[in-house]
């Protein structure tokens, strides 16, 4: 019910307006759908102390959209053919278009996350909600995304980097905004600090296991599932979590070939593929990535517990975390 309520929102926003070349690509881009984990998120953080996250919408949506502009401008940076199993906007537009819709699309998610929902308005007339509190974590975030991405694209020319900045590199691009979600939810619904505390550490420990899933479905997924050809980052040397630990940990002959293919300028895609995956295999990769996984999962976990609501009220958001974890794309 609530992922339609989203969807239905999405589908009435008001992007059917001219210049044409400038929002169809938006409305394309937030038409693919989704899991919208990061608006589902919000709006379960605010039930936890109000009834209906519809109430808050508009900042859900906002959310959204500004998530959706990352993608963008990702697919542009990263040369992407395919979003969801759809053409990337600068696949079926051009890049100049990307960007400026991108560009664009950030404006409107600042834009949507200052409204206000008549019912939110007419819910809270006696109530006073901190929203400078709101703007300055959702300012925050964008900004801490920005230096993510950067560390992200560093990282290309590098073969030392660490375990340690590959995972600051993952809290900054992908698990604040995951914790922003939970948290403007709580500071919208008037929840005590520490509360609102609590579940930002809960939605960064969620966003680590997120994204190092994220890298285990990337080699070990279905395609057909996932929503794009796996194996992606090996053909790339993308430093995730997995290649990371198979440079420190590979020796002698495995450290040879692994060496190899990273270097290759010229290779079969298949076949690179399955021998970095063979690797993987052989040093133990994909059991390290499950446990680490794990690891910051009870961490959320632990975050959701010391939220003073009764157990009912985090009921939600503890089965939706859970799930998360049981993903296959």
């Amino acid at each position: 019910m609530m992922l339609e309520k989203i969807n239905e929102y999405i589908d009435r926003l008001p992007l059917d307006v001219e210049p044409r070349g400038l929002y169809e690509p938006i409305r394309y881009v937030l038409s693919l759908g989704g899991k919208r984990i990061r608006p589902m998120l919000m709006m379960m953080a605010y039930e936890m102390w109000r009834e209906d996250g519809t109430d808050i919408l508009p900042q859900a949506v906002a959310l959204e959209t500004y998530h959706n502009f990352t993608l963008l401008h990702d697919d542009v940076m990263d040369n992407a053919d395919v979003r969801r199993g759809k053409p990337t906007v600068h696949r079926k537009w051009n890049e100049n278009t990307a960007i400026l819709s991108g560009d664009n699309m950030l404006v409107l998610a600042f834009k949507w996350m200052m409204g206000l929902s008549e019912q939110f308005k007419s819910k809270n007339k006696d109530r006073q909600i901190d929203f400078q509190a709101v703007m300055d974590v959702f300012t925050q975030t964008a900004i801490e995304i920005g230096h993510g991405q950067q560390y992200d694209v560093d990282f290309e020319t590098r073969n030392d980097v660490s375990e340690e900045e590959y995972i600051e590199m993952i809290r900054l691009k992908t698990s604040v905004l995951l914790a922003c979600a939970v948290k403007i939810g709580a500071l919208m619904a008037g929840a005590p600090k520490e509360d609102v505390e609590n579940l930002y550490k809960f939605g960064e420990a969620m966003g680590l296991s997120f994204q190092l899933q994220d890298d285990y479905l990337d080699v070990y997924g279905d395609p057909a599932v996932f929503g794009k050809a796996i194996g992606g980052d090996i053909t790339s040397n993308k430093k995730t979590y997995m290649l990371i630990n198979a440079m420190q940990k590979a020796e002698g002959a495995d450290k040879e070939e692994l060496m190899r293919w990273i270097n290759a300028k010229e290779f079969d895609r298949a076949e690179k593929v399955a021998a970095v995956t063979a690797l993987y295999n052989k040093l133990g990769i994909d059991k390290m990535a499950k446990a680490k996984m794990e690891e910051y999962y009870k961490t959320a976990v632990k975050a959701l517990d010391a939220v003073s609501v009764e157990e009912e009220k985090k009921k939600s958001l503890r089965e939706y975390a859970a799930k998360m974890m049981k993903r296959n794309k």
